[in-house]
């Protein structure tokens, strides 16, 4: 078995995003607290702290708060443009997985070198899982190389790929689901990384191994919003459809 599999025992798994919205400090962390309440409660997988609308400060408090309440809830953290405090957190706090938005094909190769050595090295400090993307949304592409052998270099960094169309809410294109399912084959778990929501969760889980999930969960479906637990426990009912067609 995988070390995703061994992490997530239920198979796809969703993680829900803490976005740590809020005014100041004690409010985002009142709301992340809510908000990962009502996602454990309706059975969401995971619970990726992240600093959308924080900082890595933030992030932190967050993360203090949620590896004491015992929800149920595997807990992971990615802290925005700032890898080595994403790591340095993992290193400091039980959480089960780091997310990094490009682990392959946004550095031209000379800088990607570097790149590739640090992130090795942090890795093998932690025993978190690393779930990374190539050619993720809002990402740069300067490698120089094919996406193909992009995707190939991505997988090999860490434990499971994580796959966009170009923005925020925007549904995954399935093709590219497809592309780097056939460079990878069945041995690298892809999750959906944008865009899932209860109609078309059936669909898209048939091809992926799971899916991180923000704007859907959300009272607006839109990132601004706040996490309402109808929407939550709607996406989750399409999600158990989708584990029952396996």
């Amino acid at each position: 078995m995988s070390r995703f599999g061994e992490t997530f025992t239920t198979s796809k798994p969703i993680l829900g995003m803490l976005h740590l919205s809020g005014d100041g400090p004690a409010a985002k962390r009142a709301q992340a607290e809510e908000e990962a309440r009502i996602m454990a409660g309706e059975g969401v997988d995971g619970l990726v702290v992240e600093n959308y609308f924080g900082d890595a400060d933030d992030v932190e408090r967050v993360l203090e708060r949620l590896c004491v309440l015992d929800l149920g809830s595997k807990i992971g953290v990615n802290v925005l443009r700032d890898n080595e405090r994403a790591f340095a957190l993992a290193e400091q706090y039980p959480v089960a997985f780091l997310q990094v938005d490009s682990v392959a094909g946004h550095l031209p190769p000379e800088a990607d070198m570097t790149f590739a050595a640090d992130l090795a090295a942090r890795r093998a400090k932690v025993r978190a899982l690393l779930l990374g993307g190539v050619r993720f949304k809002y990402q740069p592409i300067l490698s120089g190389r094919p996406e193909e052998e992009d995707v190939r270099i991505g997988a090999a960094r860490c434990d499971g790929l994580v796959v966009t169309s170009d923005a925020t809410g925007q549904p995954t294109d399935m093709e590219k689901v497809a592309r780097f399912r056939s460079v990878t084959g069945a041995g690298t778990p892809l999750l959906i990384g944008a865009g899932l929501t209860e109609a078309n969760a059936v669909e898209q889980l048939a091809e992926a191994d799971g899916a991180i999930v923000g704007s859907w969960f959300k009272d607006s479906h839109k990132d601004t919003g706040r996490v309402e637990a109808a929407h939550v426990a709607r996406l989750m009912r399409a999600v158990r459809t989708a584990r029952s067609a396996i």
